[in-house]
C-alpha cells in the first residue's frame, strides 16, 4: 500500500511538471525563460514545480480581471467629465507621442508643471508640504516604508492630516515593507487612515503570486498635486546609510491634469488590494504657472504587453542626438541591449549611468557579462562615485525626459508594477540635462580594457549571475 502511494505521488509530481512545462511554453515572455523552465520542470519537478508557481508565472492574473471591472466603471465615470478633459488634450502630436499614449493607455495632457526634486532633502520637504496642505484626500503608496525617524515623521504628518478630517489611503508593498511593524500600521489606522498592503497573493487562486511586487512610489493630494520617482521612505534615502552614504535620487512633483493619471493608477491598485472603489475628484486642475505636456505611463505584469520594456525601447529608437539613462540596476533584456548598441552605431550619444557600489550583488555582477559588447558598439558607461545612485531617469535628445520607478532589469520590465512620467517638453529636458551633466561629472567612465582583463573566475561568475537575471 505504501509503495502504491509513493508511486502515485511520483506520477502526479511528474504530471504536474509536464502540465507546468506546457504552461511555461505557452506563456513565458522570453525564449530563454521558457527553455529554462521546461527543462527544469521535466527533469526536476520536485524542485521546479513549486519554484515555477512562485517565480515563473508571467502575468498577474487576478489583477487582470480586477482591471476589467475597474475599466468599465472608470469609463462610465470619465464619460461624465469628458468635456472637462477636452481643453487639456493637445492637438494630435507626432507618432512618437502617439506610441507612448498607446502604451500608457492614458492621454498626453497639457497645462501641467513638472518640477524636478533632486535628492532627499528637497524631495521630502516637498512631500511633507503637500501632506500639510491637503484639504480633501491623500493617496500615498511606497514600495518601502521603514519604521525609522523618517517613517515616523511621515506617520505623524498623516495622523495630523487625519485629525483635519482629510481622507487618507495608505498602500504599501508587504515584501518591500516587510520590516514595518504592526504598531506603525495600527497607529495610522487608529488615527483614521485607511491602510492596506498591496496583497499580491490575495485570494486562494493567487496565493503563489509572491514574485510580483508593487514598486510604485506615488503621492496624490486632492487630485491637484502629485509626486513620483525613485524615493522610498527610510533614513538611507537621506544619505544616512552607513555603507552607501550619499544617496543620489530624483523625484518629480506634478501639478495639472496629469495628476489624474497618477490618481487613476493608485485607484486601480487600491481596488485590487481592498476591493473598494474610493470616491475621488476627477476634474482637471491646470497649473497656474506652466503649460507642459505630460503623459503618465503605469506598467506591470497585468498589462497585455511589456509596457516598461517597450517604453524604454521606444525612447532608444526615438533618439537622434543623445540618450542618457540612469539606473541603479542595469540588466536589460537582449532587445534593449540591441537597441542601445544600434543607437550608438548610428551616432547617438548613448550614456548609461550606474552605481559604483553594489546594492544587489547578483544584479551588479550580471552587467559585466554584456557591457563589453556595448562598449565596443560605442555605448559609454559611467559609474557614480560619491555614493549610491538610485535615480531612474531618461533624457531623449533635447526634446523629452522621463522620471519614474522603472529600473532597466527584468524585474521592472516584467514582474513589478511601476509608473513613469514622460515629459515631452524642451524646457524640462534642459533641466534634466543640466542635472545629469552634474551627475556625469561625479562619475568615472568604464573602459573596455577594465572589463576584458578581469580574471576568468569573475567572468564566469558574471555570466552565471546574468543567466539568473530573469528571476532577480
Amino acid at each position: 500500500m505504501t509503495s502504491w502511494l509513493i508511486g502515485l505521488a511520483i506520477f502526479l509530481t511528474y504530471l504536474l511538471g509536464f502540465v507546468s512545462a506546457v504552461l511555461a511554453l505557452m506563456s513565458s515572455r522570453t525564449s530563454q525563460g521558457a527553455i529554462a523552465w521546461i527543462i527544469s520542470l521535466i527533469t526536476m519537478p520536485y524542485v521546479a514545480v513549486p519554484a515555477y508557481w512562485i517565480f515563473g508565472r508571467p502575468r498577474f492574473y487576478g489583477y487582470v480581471s480586477a482591471r476589467g471591472e475597474r475599466d468599465s466603471v472608470l469609463r462610465r465615470l470619465l464619460e461624465r467629465y469628458r468635456d472637462r478633459f477636452d481643453p487639456y488634450l493637445p492637438e494630435p502630436g507626432d507618432a512618437d507621442i502617439r506610441a507612448v499614449e498607446q502604451l500608457a493607455m492614458m492621454p498626453l495632457t497639457r497645462g501641467n508643471r513638472a518640477a524636478l526634486l533632486i535628492d532627499g532633502e528637497a524631495t521630502f520637504d516637498s512631500l511633507f508640504a503637500g501632506i500639510e496642505a491637503a484639504e480633501e484626500y491623500i493617496l500615498i503608496q511606497f514600495f518601502i516604508v521603514r519604521d525609522d525617524a523618517l517613517g515616523v515623521e511621515l506617520k505623524h504628518r498623516l495622523q495630523r492630516a487625519a485629525e483635519r478630517d482629510v481622507r487618507i489611503y495608505f498602500l504599501y508593498d508587504e515584501i518591500g515593507s516587510r520590516g514595518l511593524g504592526d504598531r506603525f500600521l495600527r497607529d495610522l489606522a487608529e488615527a483614521g487612515v485607511e491602510v492596506s498592503a498591496f496583497r499580491s497573493s490575495r485570494g486562494l487562486k493567487h496565493r503563489f503570486q509572491l514574485n510580483f511586487r508593487n514598486h510604485r512610489k506615488v503621492l496624490v493630494v486632492d487630485g491637484r498635486e502629485g509626486w513620483l520617482g525613485g524615493f522610498n521612505v527610510g533614513t538611507e534615502y537621506l544619505g544616512q546609510h552607513p555603507r552607501h552614504g550619499h544617496w543620489r535620487d530624483t523625484h518629480l512633483k506634478l501639478t495639472g491634469p496629469s495628476v489624474l493619471g497618477l490618481q487613476e493608477a493608485f485607484w486601480e491598485d487600491w481596488h485590487w488590494a481592498t476591493g473598494e472603489m474610493i470616491s475621488l475628484t476627477w476634474t482637471p486642475r491646470p497649473s497656474e504657472d506652466a503649460n507642459q505636456n505630460v503623459v503618465i505611463v503605469p506598467s506591470g505584469p497585468a498589462d497585455p504587453q511589456e509596457t516598461a520594456s517597450l517604453l524604454v525601447q521606444h525612447a532608444i529608437h526615438s533618439a537622434r542626438e543623445r540618450l542618457w539613462v540612469t539606473s541603479p540596476y542595469f540588466v536589460p533584456d537582449r532587445s534593449v541591449q540591441d537597441a542601445l548598441r544600434l543607437a550608438a552605431m548610428r551616432g547617438v550619444d548613448v550614456r548609461i549611468m550606474m552605481p559604483e557600489r553594489p546594492d544587489h550583488l547578483l544584479v551588479f555582477l550580471s552587467a559585466f557579462s554584456f557591457l563589453p559588447d556595448m562598449l565596443r558598439a560605442g555605448v559609454r558607461v559611467y559609474r557614480y562615485q560619491p555614493g549610491f545612485l538610485h535615480q531612474k531617469v531618461m533624457l531623449i535628445d533635447d526634446a523629452a525626459a522621463s522620471v519614474g520607478t522603472v529600473n532597466l532589469d527584468n524585474r521592472s520590465f516584467r514582474l513589478n508594477f511601476e509608473i513613469t512620467a514622460v515629459v515631452p517638453d524642451r524646457q524640462f529636458a534642459g533641466e534634466v540635462r543640466g542635472m545629469l551633466e552634474q551627475d556625469f561629472s561625479d562619475c568615472r567612465r568604464v573602459s573596455l580594457e577594465e572589463l576584458t582583463h578581469r580574471p576568468l573566475w569573475r567572468k564566469l561568475l558574471s555570466r552565471a549571475a546574468y543567466l539568473l537575471s530573469p528571476i532577480q
